[in-house]
């Protein structure tokens, strides 16, 4: 792998950059404080192909390379992680899996409007009583004629009350375990199909995160995702590609928090002279930089095996583990550098340390990386 972005990956990072600044960074405190949901914000977004990023433009998509996707995702979550995870979860989960397992039909239906921004997608796999063990799904789809009838309760769901799609996991067949789940693409306006309690988070506010209840819920035959009972098997292989995002993700947060903490450092004057002249303070600068370049590295490692088609779950696995949890260190670290003025709500700290915590949680713990990592070590 060579550690040098191309000429093409570089004006990208650029692009995104100016566009981030511009776009998003000013509606920042509003949509974590308010809890908006800004449907125009990502419109444009569609419109600079950052909606259908890995999907090929036959589809509405731009159709870019895996590197590139993760720096997107980075400046993006650099300077809002609500923003950032709304993005990661549509292209990665929800549109992830129409094109990586969808039809020639399903793809035509409905990649061009979630790759255009017009809609988002979404993606339930977790309830309940199935979080880590998503295994133990709950959720049963029974075909009755020429339709599949699903009923149950997901949880946690990124955009479930916004988007126009929900892949939906469940079981198809109560005997065969893991090999019994199948998946589903679920339209928001189908009947039996509810939006039950939006949670009230720590972080990520201006993502909406939704219960979605299933009551005799009725979607045509033809919306089966994939073969029959290779659901958990499809979710297992998106997870890898959403782990790799989360890591970005989690790179993005720590770069916003250590960037802020850099520029103080140089301004903040005490015992007449910059804060960053003391040795306390830039080892923790120092700490923060070398994290957050091992973290980039690692995050680039498992989107340049994906790019190859070589299986890479011990290297997402790792990027998503090392990425979070030394982006949760940065974060601390930086509030640590503003004093008093980081732990207030007239700078952006705060917001980068409520906003991290879910990267070490969702698409599988910081703990569940770790029995991956295990798992892949053949113990």
């Amino acid at each position: 792998m060579d550690f040098n972005l191309t000429d093409n990956q570089k004006l990208f990072k650029k692009t995104i950059r100016e566009f981030c600044e511009k776009n998003i960074k000013p509606l920042a405190e509003k949509i974590d404080k308010e809890e908006y949901f800004p449907k125009d914000l990502y419109k444009k977004m569609g419109h600079m192909g950052l909606m259908g990023m890995t999907v090929p433009q036959k589809y509405g998509g731009s159709g870019i390379d895996r590197i590139s996707y993760m720096i997107a995702l980075e400046e993006i979550s650099r300077v809002c992680g609500s923003t950032g995870i709304t993005v990661e979860a549509h292209n990665s989960l929800g549109v992830g899996h129409i094109y990586e397992k969808g039809t020639e039909e399903q793809r035509k239906k409905y990649l061009p409007k979630l790759c255009s921004g017009e809609e988002i997608a979404a993606w339930a796999l977790t309830e309940p009583n199935a979080g880590s063990d998503a295994s133990a799904t709950q959720t049963t789809a029974v075909l009755d004629g020429d339709e599949w009838v699903l009923n149950g309760t997901k949880q946690f769901i990124t955009s479930g009350d916004i988007a126009w799609v929900t892949i939906v996991m469940a079981k198809t067949d109560k005997e065969k375990g893991a090999r019994g789940i199948s998946a589903f693409i679920v339209e928001k306006d189908t009947p039996g199909f509810k939006v039950g309690q939006l949670e009230d988070k720590l972080g990520l506010r201006g993502s909406h995160t939704a219960e979605i209840i299933l009551e005799d819920c009725r979607i045509p035959k033809e919306n089966l995702l994939d073969e029959q009972g290779m659901g958990f098997v499809g979710a297992m292989n998106i997870l890898d590609r959403g782990r790799t995002a989360i890591g970005a993700m989690s790179v993005g947060i720590a770069t916003g928090a250590f960037e802020d903490a850099l520029d103080y450092a140089k301004q903040r004057q005490q015992f007449g002279k910059p804060i960053g002249k003391f040795q306390a303070i830039q080892w923790m600068l120092a700490d923060m930089a070398t994290d957050i370049d091992a973290a980039r590295l690692l995050v680039f490692r498992a989107a340049d095996m994906e790019d190859k088609n070589v299986r890479f779950t011990k290297e997402a696995a790792m990027a998503k583990l090392f990425a979070s949890e030394k982006a949760m260190d940065a974060t601390v670290k930086a509030i640590q550098i503003f004093g008093g003025y980081g732990y207030t709500r007239d700078y952006p700290l705060e917001r980068y340390y409520r906003d991290i915590k879910l990267c070490t949680i969702g698409e599988g713990t910081s703990e569940v990386q770790k029995m991956v990592i295990a798992r892949q070590l053949g113990l």
